[in-house]
């Protein structure tokens, strides 16, 4: 007994490992635990701006605006009034080009482009197991496209055509029939169901930043950036230049009437006329009021006719006053053929 147990103990002996073992087996299992985590890691929540989402539905309407302004040059020899009956087929036509060259060949709207903005399926995104960084997900189906089409198009056309008819707002005031005074009320009830749930809507758009009209909210049709490196492509130049001329213009309408206006005038008058063309006028209307003098009086010492109110006047608020003719200081008026007054004197302060 004593003489086997040396060799069944050698038999069981187990080979100590390196101690280095564990931390290649770490290496080996890491990159293995890192992508069965990334799988099963849910959506990364993140934010798209809703000035960019806004910005960017405005935008839209302004590129309708644009190719509709310049399709009506093309009618502008055609008889006037006569596109005015076909302008709800002129915007659904607009409305059209935009949507197939855009939404239909899976590229964002000009107005989604300049702000780094696209269509992406929601419901389908969801069921996606992997994502990085939350931008991917597949665009929009055929579907979901045909029914933005109708919604957008088809359903603007149909209302703007409704509205047209001068009919649509006066049924129920006329003395029409029962059934046509029920469709009216129901038309505006419809009407303003609509109203409500686009402010229910807007109320949610503000609140969650998704889905900013009825149409993109019923079809799943979310916005997400385009790509994550790209900023927004509409420059603040335009504003700040209204900014600037807005505080100009407010300072000018603060400045102005402290300003004294013939002072202003008589500062720049030596730039704008010639003297000698002003002599030959000097005996015919009065330089401020530009009118035969009734009261007529001249100015001292460069003796030019003025009427006695518009100097007196002018004497009055500005003590350096100066001649509209010759940018002399006037020092005293006399009337014409008439006795010497000096322009400060106690007896022109009493008239």
């Amino acid at each position: 007994m004593e003489g086997e147990f040396p060799a069944s103990s050698s038999s069981c002996t187990v080979q100590v490992p390196p101690e280095v073992a564990w931390l290649d087996t770490c290496q080996r299992l890491l990159p293995l635990w890192t992508s069965f985590s990334l799988s099963h890691r849910s959506a990364v929540p993140i934010t798209i701006s809703r000035v960019n989402q806004i910005d960017a539905a405005r935008l839209d309407v302004e590129m309708s605006a644009m190719l509709k302004e310049q399709l009506v040059k093309v009618f502008s020899l055609m008889k006037p009034g006569m596109l005015f009956q076909y302008e709800p087929e002129l915007d659904a036509f607009l409305e059209f080009l935009i949507w197939r060259f855009s939404i239909w060949v899976d590229k964002p709207t000009p107005g989604n482009a300049l702000m780094n903005l696209r269509y992406r399926d929601e419901q389908r995104t969801e069921v996606r197991a992997k994502v990085r960084i939350g931008l991917e997900g597949p665009g929009l189906t055929l579907a979901q496209k045909i029914w933005y089409c109708i919604a957008t198009v088809g359903g603007q056309y149909f209302w703007a055509r409704l509205q047209s008819f001068s009919a649509f707002r006066r049924l129920g005031d006329s003395g029409q029939r029962s059934s046509i005074q029920r469709m009216s009320i129901l038309l505006q009830r419809l009407e303003g169901l609509y109203k409500v749930a686009s402010f229910s809507n807007l109320l949610l758009f503000l609140y969650t930043g998704k889905y900013r009209s009825l149409i993109e909210r019923a079809l799943r049709a979310g916005l997400v950036y385009g790509s994550p490196n790209m900023n927004r492509s509409v420059s603040f130049e335009y504003m700040n230049r209204q900014l600037v001329w807005n505080e100009f213009s407010e300072m000018l309408l603060l400045l102005l009437p402290l300003l004294n206006s013939s002072s202003v005038k008589n500062l720049f008058h030596p730039f704008s006329k010639d003297k000698s063309a002003d002599s030959a006028n000097d005996e015919t209307v009065c330089p401020i009021c530009q009118k035969s003098p009734t009261i007529p009086f001249v100015a001292l010492p460069c003796r030019h006719r003025y009427c006695y109110y518009c100097l007196r006047t002018r004497c009055s608020a500005a003590p350096s006053f100066c001649c509209a003719w010759c940018n002399e200081p006037v020092t005293a008026m006399q009337r014409q053929g008439g006795p010497f007054r000096h322009r400060n004197s106690k007896q022109l302060s009493s008239q």
